[in-house]
């Protein structure tokens, strides 16, 4: 049989291919077609059994079990067993690991001590029953299912990670258990993966290798789609939303996504840390509605919160400001920008820090000419690519302002605040505020309902009134994809693994012919 490829946009360069250090969407994207978790997604984001065939929990859902497929094969042919998932959730919570999402799992009994470095990794609450069997105990209500489907609760193959450290997730060492098989990493061009012959359900996957191709800047990424290079772009560069229409009909797929774009400021050091009227001046002087209706173009809607609206069973919050017109807003801005001690007489500089991005950089142009209305505001704005970006964000030593953003993990407005609680590793602001990390603390006790979502909605107007954040927008996920595939499916977290896909009989010549 002719091989069957399949070319994916995939945004910036992947900054790891670890499972377990994965805290970006580019690797998330490539990770869902090299693993499957013990839960896995349809096309449509519903969770369904993946590696685990069937489950059961206790009436309080604090004890789950998970019976195991026969057929469960590493990519090397090697069974995978109910021993590989503790191994691998033990891995992922251990400090040395230096997981970014670590946080997720520990809900499993004794997970937070192991973060922490105060108990051993053997002390997890997960058991190999026997081969097939694992049971897994949690210390707190949790949406286990959702977090067991999120590349953070994939198993990893711990003799490569032994014998090759860090190099475990390059090609050649990588050994999964997903649809496919990594074969080949071009940095800063390409990745390549072969169907993947031991995979349970390789029956039904279609094309024989996907190649994902770094497409940093989207202008390029939408070139190469209309000269046939690639089948399914990551993104679109804003622009007029009719003429996209027009130009790609039903080969254009714009829809609902649980993700925030927003600016981050720098709270642990001068000129933003202890200047709540700066950041409130800085966040009123922001027309949103101008920058998603001539900007990004796409159907994002203007955000004064953090949580998109969208979320399932969360009224959303927002800041006060999102009730006052333009016109009061610039106002209230120079009242706020004075009390805060700036003027043209004692003028500031403000810096934007954004990764390489057509989009990042209209953004900034924007929202600094925005900014420049204030008096005595001067702002400069740097770009970078996009690994020394993440570095230097998250080492907060240099930064002042910074695009920021985050997609949901799961369907819970805790996947969005969780980022702010004062000992995240993905707190790149440095927020510290003793109340609403107890917001957050008291939420995860309970079970999903009224009293929670109160909580986390309280968390959220805290983290909105210390205006630790300046919320942009609510996303739209946005793609082209080549007519003729099938199996494409809208879904909420926006993933899209390649098994799903497929073409008709009419494309297969043109995908035989592909490089």
């Amino acid at each position: 049989m002719s091989e069957r490829t399949l070319t994916r946009g995939n945004g910036p360069e992947p900054a790891t291919l670890d499972a377990h250090r994965c805290q970006e969407v580019a690797c998330g994207n490539i990770l869902r077609d090299l693993y499957e978790g013990l839960v896995t997604e349809t096309a449509d984001g519903t969770l369904i059994p993946g590696v685990a065939k069937s489950w059961s929990h206790s009436l309080d859902e604090r004890v789950w079990q998970f019976e195991l497929r026969d057929d469960a094969r590493w990519s090397n042919g090697e069974p995978l067993t109910a021993q590989d998932f503790v191994a691998s959730l033990q891995r992922a919570l251990t400090p040395q690991t230096a997981a970014p999402l670590a946080q997720l799992l520990s809900p499993i009994a004794h997970g937070a001590e192991i973060m922490r470095g105060i108990a051993e990794p053997a002390t997890l609450g997960v058991i190999a029953l026997d081969a097939h069997r694992l049971e897994i105990r949690l210390d707190r209500p949790a949406p286990l299912l959702d977090l067991l489907a999120l590349p953070i609760a994939f198993p990893v193959y711990m003799p490569a990670v032994a014998r090759y450290g860090a190099q475990h997730a390059r090609p050649g060492n990588l050994v999964g258990n997903g649809a496919y098989i990594l074969s080949a990493w071009t940095p800063q061009a390409s990745l390549s993966l072969q169907k993947n012959p031991h995979f349970r359900d390789a029956d039904s996957v279609h094309f024989s290798r996907i190649n994902y191709i770094v497409t940093e800047d989207a202008v390029s990424e939408l070139k190469r789609f209309r000269a046939g290079d690639i089948d399914l772009t990551e993104t679109l560069p804003p622009q007029s939303l009719s003429a996209l229409r027009a130009e790609f009909g039903d080969t254009l797929h714009i829809d609902p996504y649980l993700g925030s774009f927003y600016f981050g400021f720098n709270l642990t050091r001068a000129p933003l840390q202890n200047n709540l009227a700066l950041r409130e001046a800085l966040a009123l002087s922001i027309d949103r509605d101008i920058l998603t209706r001539y900007i990004t173009c796409l159907g994002e809607q203007p955000a004064y919160g953090l949580v998109p609206p969208s979320l399932r069973d969360y009224q959303a919050q927002s800041m006060t400001s999102s009730t006052l017109t333009a016109a009061q807003r610039e106002s209230l801005a120079q009242q706020r920008f004075a009390e805060a001690g700036y003027s043209k007489a004692q003028p500031l500089s403000i810096e934007i820090r954004y990764n390489t991005s057509t989009l990042h950089r209209k953004l900034a142009l924007a929202v600094a000419a925005m900014w420049r209305k204030l008096p005595g505001l001067h702002v400069t704005l740097r770009n970078q690519e996009w690994k020394v970006f993440v570095q230097e964000r998250r080492q907060r030593a240099i930064t002042q302002v910074f695009r920021a953003g985050w997609i949901a993990d799961y369907n819970d407005a805790l996947s969005f605040l969780d980022g702010f609680v004062s000992d995240n590793a993905l707190n790149n602001s440095g927020y510290h505020d003793a109340e609403f990390d107890a917001f957050l603390s008291a939420a995860r006790q309970l079970p999903i309902g009224p009293q929670r979502s109160a909580l986390l909605q309280q968390a959220e107007a805290k983290l909105l009134r210390d205006q630790a954040l300046l919320p942009i927008y609510f996303y739209t996920s946005k793609h082209l994809l080549r007519s003729g595939i099938t199996g494409f499916a809208a879904n909420p977290l926006d993933h899209h693994a390649s098994r799903w896909l497929s073409e008709d009989a009419s494309t297969q010549t043109r995908s035989a012919a592909t490089p």
